[in-house]
């Protein structure tokens, strides 16, 4: 220890007067800032203080306006509850009054409606007996269209609907001898039906077998492509028919050059005319004819015409002799007219001068009847319903009949 205060006052004295001085300021001006520092604290917490005060003199005026607020709303609350009350109690008897008022609405109305529904379960029944009758025709219709769908499922069937519906439709619109059915051709082939045409011309021919598969086809498609394909398949059976009928039934000098392609449907020629329109125009190219029972009915009726002035033409001279014996005949019947009416101005004149006879006679006989005879005898006067104008009523007849006898 001793050997330590002695190096160290040693060490103090090697110290020059310079950094003593030096140290002495540095620790000065630590005091100062020590001192400031300390002054500074102290004011900080002396504005914290005055902050904290203010503060809390704010918060407790903050409280007392809560509580001012919070004494307001409970009044408020207490008002508003009393009025709450009574507008419930005016709720409460405003909605009973209503729901009295409704649960009369409620029975008058479910009465009505009940009556209603009585009334229209009447009508109802009543309807439904209609509908079970109209069931029981839909049931006998559905057999009759299954009938017909058997029969067009047929071929040979199908093809015999077709030409009978057109032989039905040639023979009322044409005279007997204007057609035939299923004559033959010189090439062996057989028409459904030809037509005499006028003025030596060769008979139109009319066929009747429509490929109605191929169509039945389009219509049960049950698919966009399954419909396509049967549309090709149609287009396809629609030409070979075509021009089998232009080979077989177009012959030069035998028959006309254009044929009729018979469809037993206005729909379904409906639909070819708007669906199928490239195979209508090969049809006209080929100088065939589609027509439907309409158009075919149309045609026999010009044809019908047709043939019916070409009678008249031929018969002209027949018409022209019985015009010039008619007109002998009015001649003659116009002369013996003439003499029956001289006839009559002659009997006419005789039965004038008759009338004037029988005027004499009957002032004669009034002059008669006025005469006076004597007592006693046979003859009196005669009174007026009695035997003078019986007399005179004999006399006329007899006169009568004499007129007539000369007749």
């Amino acid at each position: 220890m001793t050997v330590t205060s002695e190096s160290l006052a040693a060490s103090v004295a090697s110290i020059s007067p310079a950094m003593l001085a030096l140290a002495g300021g540095v620790l000065a001006a630590l005091i100062l800032l020590v001192i400031v520092l300390f002054l500074r604290a102290a004011g900080l917490r002396r504005e914290q203080a005055e902050e904290a005060d203010l503060r809390a003199r704010e918060s407790a005026m903050r409280m007392a306006e809560l509580l001012k607020i919070q004494a307001e709303m409970q009044g408020r609350i207490t008002a508003m509850a009393e009025v709450f009350g009574a507008r419930q109690s005016e709720l409460n008897q405003s909605i009973n009054q209503r729901l009295d008022g409704m649960s009369q609405r409620m029975s008058s109305t479910i009465t009505e409606q009940t009556k209603s529904t009585h009334e229209n379960l009447q009508r109802l029944q009543e309807r439904l007996a209609v509908i079970d009758a109209a069931q029981n025709n839909i049931q006998t219709l559905a057999k009759d269209v299954v009938g017909l769908q058997a029969i067009l499922s047929n071929k040979q069937t199908r093809g015999a609907f077709g030409q009978s519906r057109m032989e039905t439709i040639v023979a009322d619109g044409l005279p007997m001898g204007a057609y035939a059915f299923q004559q033959t051709l010189s090439n062996g082939s057989r028409p459904d039906c030809t037509i005499r045409m006028p003025n030596g011309a060769p008979p139109l021919v009319i066929d009747a077998k429509f490929p109605l598969e191929a169509w039945n086809a389009i219509r049960d498609a049950g698919s966009p492509e399954a419909g396509k394909l049967a549309g090709q398949q149609f287009r396809r059976d629609m030409e070979i028919h075509i021009r089998d009928i232009a080979e077989k039934y177009l012959i030069q000098g035998e028959t006309q050059d254009t044929a009729f392609l018979f469809v037993p449907s206005e729909s379904i020629f409906a639909e070819l005319h708007e669906n199928f329109e490239p195979v209508v125009q090969k049809a006209h190219r080929a100088r065939i004819v589609i027509v439907s029972p309409s158009l075919l009915m149309l045609s026999i009726q010009v044809i019908q015409a047709v043939l019916k002035d070409q009678r008249m033409r031929a018969q002209a001279h027949l018409i022209q002799g019985e015009v010039a014996a008619l007109m002998d005949d009015l001649g003659r019947l116009d002369e013996r007219v003439r003499k029956l009416q001289g006839h009559f101005a002659m009997a006419q004149k005789d039965i004038d001068m008759v009338v004037t006879s029988a005027d004499k006679l009957t002032r004669r006989g009034a002059k008669i009847e006025a005469l006076e005879f004597e007592a006693g005898g046979d003859i009196r006067p005669a009174r007026d319903d009695e035997a003078p104008a019986k007399s005179v009523e004999s006399r006329t007849g007899l006169l009568k009949l004499r007129v007539v006898d000369e007749e």
